[in-house]
C-alpha cells in the first residue's frame, strides 16, 4: 500500500530527540547480543522515531512508496546480490557504535563520532525520486541533512575537486562482502560541486525512523538526479581528493557504469534501456514511465554540467 504525503508524519509521542535515539539503539544491540531479537521482539526494532521537519522545496506530488517496498526491495551487494538479501541477511549488523575518518584536502581531517557528524544539523525530510540503473524506480520520504553542510565544516582546500566515500568492511556482519562480487570496501566520489550541491542529501532516516540495515544504515549517501548505485550506503570514510577517485563499478564495468552515473534516458545501458522504467508497487500490469533527464532533477543540475558530452561522460 502507498502513502501519502500527508500521512508521513509521526505523532509527538513518538518522535525521540536524535541525540537519545543513539541509546536507544544501544539497548536493542545489548537485547540482541542476548538472544532477544528473533524470539518475538518485530524485525524493525531497531528504528527509532527522529524529529524532522518536512522541507516543501524537496517534495513531489507523486505517490510514495511504502515502507514495505523501500525495506524489501534493495540493492546492497554487501548483503547479497538478490533484492531480497539485504532485508534477510544483514539482522547482524551492528550500526552503533559509528565513527567515520574524515581524510585528503581539508583543514579537518580526523575520525568523528556519528554523534559528532549529527550534532550541528537538524534533520529534514525529503521526498526524492530513486531511480536505478536496472531500469525501476521508487520515491522515498528520507530523513537526513545537506551533505554539503557537513562538508564545509572540514574545510576542503583549493585542491579538494573530488569527494571519496568508502562503505565499511565487515565480512563477518555482510556476508556478501566474503565473495568477490566487487572488490571490497565498495567506493563511491562525485565531484566537489556536485557534493555541494542543495540536493544532495546525506540521510539518516526514512519514514520518519533511523535507516534500517538493510537500507544504509547508519549514513548514507542519496544523490536523486543520479543512478542509484552512486547513493553509498554505511559510509565510514570521506575524503577529499585532487583527482577523480576510481569508484567500485566503474572498476568492476567500466563500460557500463561510468563515474558520473547521471540518470539519462538519451544513453542506454549494455543491459537495460534508460527510456522507461518499472515502479515498484504500482502493480503487475501498471505500465511504465518515461524517464526524465536527471531524474525530474534537471532544472537544479543540468547546470553542473554545461559543455560536458553527457553520452561520453556517463
Amino acid at each position: 500500500m502507498r502513502r501519502t504525503q500527508a500521512s508521513l508524519q509521526p505523532l509527538p509521542s513518538e518522535i525521540t530527540p536524535p541525540e537519545r535515539y543513539f541509546n536507544r539503539r544501544d539497548v536493542i544491540t545489548a537485547l540482541a547480543a542476548a538472544g532477544a531479537v528473533g524470539t518475538g521482539i518485530p524485525r524493525n526494532v531497531l528504528a527509532a522515531p527522529l524529529k524532522a521537519t518536512r522541507n516543501p522545496r524537496f517534495s513531489l506530488n507523486e505517490d510514495i512508496n511504502s515502507f514495505e517496498d523501500i525495506t524489501s526491495y534493495n540493492n546492497f551487494y554487501e548483503f547479497g546480490t538478490d533484492k531480497a538479501d539485504p532485508a534477510q541477511n544483514s539482522g547482524k549488523f551492528k550500526p552503533r557504535p559509528w565513527s567515520v575518518v574524515v581524510a585528503g584536502e581539508c583543514s579537518k581531517p580526523g575520525t568523528y563520532t556519528l554523534e559528532d557528524i549529527l550534532k550541528p544539523h537538524a534533520l529534514e525530510e525529503r521526498i526524492y525520486r530513486l531511480r536505478c540503473v536496472e531500469a525501476w524506480s521508487m520515491v522515498i520520504p528520507w530523513v537526513g541533512f545537506p551533505l554539503g553542510a557537513l562538508l564545509q565544516r572540514f574545510e576542503p582546500n583549493s585542491k579538494a575537486r573530488y569527494v571519496a566515500f568508502k562503505t565499511v568492511l565487515r565480512p563477518d556482519e555482510m556476508p556478501g562482502q566474503r565473495f568477490p562480487v566487487l572488490d571490497w570496501p565498495y567506493v563511491e566520489g562525485l565531484r566537489i560541486d556536485e557534493a555541494m550541491h542543495p540536493l544532495a542529501l546525506l540521510a539518516v532516516g526514512l519514514y520518519g525512523q533511523t535507516l534500517p540495515n538493510q537500507n544504509g544504515a547508519p549514513l548514507r549517501l542519496v544523490v536523486p538526479w543520479k543512478y542509484g548505485f552512486k547513493s553509498i550506503k554505511s559510509i565510514v570514510e570521506i575524503r577529499f581528493t585532487e583527482r577523480q577517485p576510481a569508484t567500485s563499478w566503474n572498476i568492476s564495468a567500466p563500460r557500463e557504469y561510468g563515474f558520473y552515473a547521471n540518470v539519462n534516458p538519451a544513453v542506454d545501458h549494455p543491459r537495460w534501456s534508460q527510456a522507461q522504467e518499472r515502479r515498484i508497487g504500482a502493480g503487475l500490469f501498471a505500465s511504465k514511465q518515461a524517464t526524465l533527464p536527471f531524474n525530474g532533477y534537471a532544472a537544479q543540475v543540468a547546470a553542473l554540467y554545461s559543455g560536458l558530452d553527457l553520452r561520453r561522460f556517463y
